[in-house]
């Protein structure tokens, strides 16, 4: 491998650490709340599953898309998403505070409530697994 692309590597990593190590903090939090084993498959669920939300059908994947590693775009809005998977996007999950907004949001835009300390773990499980 050159330098550039050794170079390219080492300036990446410390930012995936770090989102895995928020992600790791927010699952112990979770299970802090009561939640049990996580479980990818269960968040993949919670991801690509519609539900009927005021007349609509609504998924996660509405917006997002299925594959989580691809740029979304807002249903209503049209507004561009970046991708939600913390391997395409290394912003994602390190920042508590906002992870917390932002599941409070689309939980209730998407599910019509908001999700459970189980529903946010099993999905961040599954994200955390998604490559590109």
């Amino acid at each position: 491998m050159n330098k550039p692309g050794l170079i390219m590597i080492f300036l990446m990593t410390p930012l995936s650490f770090a989102s895995a190590n928020e992600i790791d903090s927010l699952l112990a939090g979770y299970r802090n709340d009561g939640a049990a084993e996580f479980s990818a498959v269960r968040g993949k669920l919670i991801w690509t599953t519609p539900r009927n939300i005021d007349g609509e059908q609504r998924a996660c994947s509405s917006c997002h898309t299925a594959d989580p590693v691809a740029s979304g775009k807002h249903v209503k809005t049209g507004k561009p998403i970046e991708p939600i998977a913390a391997s395409a996007n290394p912003e994602r999950f390190t920042d508590a505070a906002k992870t917390e907004k932002w599941f409070r949001r689309n939980c209730k835009w998407t599910l019509g409530r908001e999700c459970t300390a189980q529903e946010k773990g099993d999905l961040l499980t599954w994200l955390g697994g998604q490559r590109e």
